[in-house]
């Protein structure tokens, strides 16, 4: 374990974790929402850090980041807990649950990266990185200290508050941030969290590094036209270039709606569109994830599942010369 960041104690050795909007007050001996912070005596440790449950090398569109390296490797790596409870959770094993783990020092990580010729970096996903903030601080400052060409990854339902985002972004390339719906209320009843803190992460974010979005579209619940609409409106007002992810939803966790029609994620493709530059659907090999211009539509970049042809080697379209924003 390592002492925790952003926190104070309280009366009676509680302590009020201040890493994200939960705020939770942790009596002695317990932990908070995450399950990776625990109140020993009076003082927060992180009890995860250095545990990694799950480590692979993965291609970068599994993230899913299509605009960031495309075509390249990445060390993937992953703890355990979350500070949300989604119902629907794809990877609730890892994100509710403490399992086994291996304990790997930061150093052992840049060791670890170096092992594989072709990766770029790392990137921190599978349960929710930012619960394990401290340990990801430390190995990413290491990481640019020892090559800052190295790619550093997060994979982030982007609950977080906004000061230790901010001490963290410095060190960060790519994110991918998930955005579960654009209604509050469902946030709050699905996934126990806010939906005015993602928001703010992702414009933040932005403002330092490359960002994807993703949004899982649920039968039932966040599939509607409206919606839909509603979250492109949103993050074209924003940046029309921030690729979107619309991923099929299939019954997991607690969940048991039946899977996303296909036809509602055509349609919501394109609707997302109008408003867009880059909207994709993912959990669906059979539907084309190609990206074009979207000034004059000329094929940048082939994806046949996770295989990647890129076409032309240059941010600059070769036919219209409009600049795009893919990073090489």
């Amino acid at each position: 374990m390592k002492k925790a960041q952003y926190y104070k104690l309280n009366s009676s050795n509680k302590v009020l974790c201040q890493l994200c909007p939960h705020y939770c007050t942790i009596p002695e001996d317990k932990s908070g929402i995450c399950r990776t912070r625990i109140n020993q005596s009076g003082t927060l440790y992180s009890e995860n850090y250095g545990k990694v449950a799950s480590i692979a090398i993965d291609p970068i569109e599994k993230k899913p980041l299509y605009h960031f390296k495309p075509g390249s490797k990445i060390l993937s790596i992953g703890s355990y807990g979350c500070n949300m409870r989604c119902s629907f959770c794809q990877n609730y094993s890892l994100s509710q649950a403490k399992v086994q783990t291996r304990y790997l020092e930061p150093e052992n990580i840049i060791d670890l990266m170096t092992q594989f010729p072709d990766n770029i970096g790392i990137a921190f996903t599978y349960n929710e990185p930012l619960m394990w903030y401290e340990y990801i601080l430390n190995v990413s400052k290491k990481i640019k200290e020892v090559n800052p060409e190295y790619a550093v990854v997060i994979v982030t339902n982007g609950y977080i508050n906004p000061e230790p985002l901010r001490e963290i972004l410095p060190y960060i390339d790519a994110m991918n941030i998930d955005l579960k719906t654009i209604n509050n209320q469902t946030y709050q009843r699905l996934c126990k969290g806010k939906l005015d803190t993602v928001l703010q992460t992702i414009e933040t974010s932005l403002k330092h590094c490359h960002v994807e979005v993703t949004s899982l579209i649920i039968t039932g619940e966040n599939d509607s036209e409206s919606e839909i609409e509603e979250l492109a409106i949103y993050l074209g007002k924003i940046n029309k270039n921030i690729p979107l992810h619309l991923s099929r939803y299939f019954p997991n966790y607690k969940m048991n709606n039946p899977p996303t029609p296909v036809n509602i994620l055509i349609q919501a493709k394109e609707i997302a569109e109008k408003y867009l530059n880059y909207v994709y659907v993912g959990n669906l090999p059979e539907i084309e994830a190609n990206t074009y211009c979207p000034k004059c539509g000329e094929l940048l970049i082939e994806r046949k599942y996770y295989h990647t042809i890129i076409k032309h080697q240059a941010n600059v379209c070769p036919v219209c010369q409009k600049n795009l924003p893919i990073i090489l």
